[in-house]
């Protein structure tokens, strides 16, 4: 398993710069990204061991990034 952080820019490097336009122009992506950064800095920090948590925990922080990045997707090829 990797332990790379999961960016929106780096998996989705082809809406690169639709994710940057949206971010400074709708309120409401721009809350759904800092969501998706937030949860996804903490998946990463729980799995390298910076900030341990139980499984259980750390199983649900990765289901809210998967609900969160499913959701800017889907915003993003609307």
């Amino acid at each position: 398993m990797s332990h790379t952080p999961h960016e929106l820019a780096e998996d989705f490097p082809e809406l690169t710069a639709k994710i940057h336009d949206l971010q400074k122009s709708d309120a409401h992506f721009s809350r759904l990204a800092d969501e998706y950064h937030q949860i996804n800095r903490a998946v990463h920090r729980a799995e390298t061991n910076v900030e341990p948590t139980s499984d259980s925990h750390l199983t649900d922080m990765r289901k809210s990034r998967m609900d969160l990045k499913d959701q800017i997707y889907k915003y993003l090829t609307a």
